[in-house]
């Protein structure tokens, strides 16, 4: 166990809070329906803000909008302070007072997280310090006394953008058999009855090009958007296939299951570089029931695939 001893202002690093966080922050909060859950909306989003801007600062890739904190609905429907970093995963951003000597870890955050930065956000909400970083958590409330300084934060980044095997799905495992978990066979999610299509396309998931039907590997996970699609999941299809020693082809299909028979129109399949940036992207159009992308990658590239319909966003981070 270990004991810190240093003074968390001696090591705390001050920022400035921008206006457009504020407004931001307070756009947010005027769509809680309640004082306690908007001030609670507020303050995360202050405290994801100046961790996105400092990371920003250290030419560390993020994708704000694609976090939890940035959908709606996860904010009215839980206490999430985390933030989307490019080819690693979400990072916990939690927001405390200065009169706070401890910091509250929601226990739906203790999933899911590559670690967990606090974040002092003054009175006025001019400036915050971020205090310190920590790589897991435990319980409800952390004391300020067992935070590292805040320099563990980025050894901890660099340490999982070289080796991100807690972050990233290894594509090349998945032809010998090794597939993380909550990714399925195409069949057993199509013959759960709940799934099943109510229309005939088949053809479409199990093509396969002529004489590469052995070295094909195929696998699915169900993606839920939430209420905004009356709860049906949709499904996303990675399929992948060898074309040289150096070389992968990737196909990515999105579908709609059960009884939406279409896609919702606006949704979205795009593979983001490991920058960040959209490669390729394709838009469900009406009377859509599935849309795909298709291209090659190197051996060890990474790339995300990212689905979004309206104010939701969800990112899966992969390697070849």
């Amino acid at each position: 166990m270990t004991n810190n001893t240093f003074k968390l202002e001696d090591f705390a690093i001050t920022l400035p809070i921008s206006q457009a966080a504020r407004t931001n922050a307070q756009r947010f909060a005027n769509q809680q329906p309640t004082s306690a859950k908007a001030e609670q909306v507020r303050l995360n989003t202050l405290a994801v803000w100046v961790v996105n801007d400092y990371l920003q600062m250290m030419d560390i890739p993020t994708n704000l909008t694609a976090s939890d904190s940035w959908n709606p609905i996860m904010q009215l429907c839980a206490n999430v302070a985390d933030l989307e970093v490019s080819s690693i995963g979400r990072l916990e951003c939690r927001p405390v007072l200065s009169s706070n000597q401890v910091c509250s870890i929601p226990a739906e955050t203790w999933e899911d997280r590559v670690g967990y930065v606090v974040v002092q956000v003054d009175d006025s909400c001019q400036e915050a310090q971020l205090l310190g970083f920590v790589k897991k958590v435990a319980t409800e409330t952390l004391a300020l006394t067992q935070i590292q300084p805040i320099e563990t934060l980025i050894d901890r980044l660099a340490q999982l953008r070289t080796s991100p095997v807690d972050a990233l799905v290894n594509l090349s495992q998945w032809f010998v058999g090794q597939v993380e978990a909550g990714w399925q066979t195409v069949e057993s999610l199509w013959n759960l009855p709940e799934l099943r299509p109510g229309y005939a396309f088949r053809s479409p998931v199990q093509e396969v090009v002529q004489g590469q039907s052995e070295t094909v590997t195929r696998r699915a996970k169900l993606i839920d958007l939430g209420i905004q699609i009356d709860n049906q999941p949709v499904m996303l299809i990675v399929e992948i296939s060898p074309e040289s020693h150096e070389k992968t082809s990737i196909r990515l299909q999105l579908h709609s299951t059960g009884n939406q028979m279409y896609l919702p129109t606006g949704v979205q399949l795009k593979v983001l570089d490991n920058s960040g940036a959209v490669f390729l992207e394709a838009q469900a159009r009406r009377a859509d029931n599935y849309i795909q992308l298709q291209f090659r990658g190197e051996l060890q590239e990474e790339f995300s695939v990212q689905v979004t319909f309206n104010d939701m966003s969800i990112k899966e981070n992969f390697v070849i």
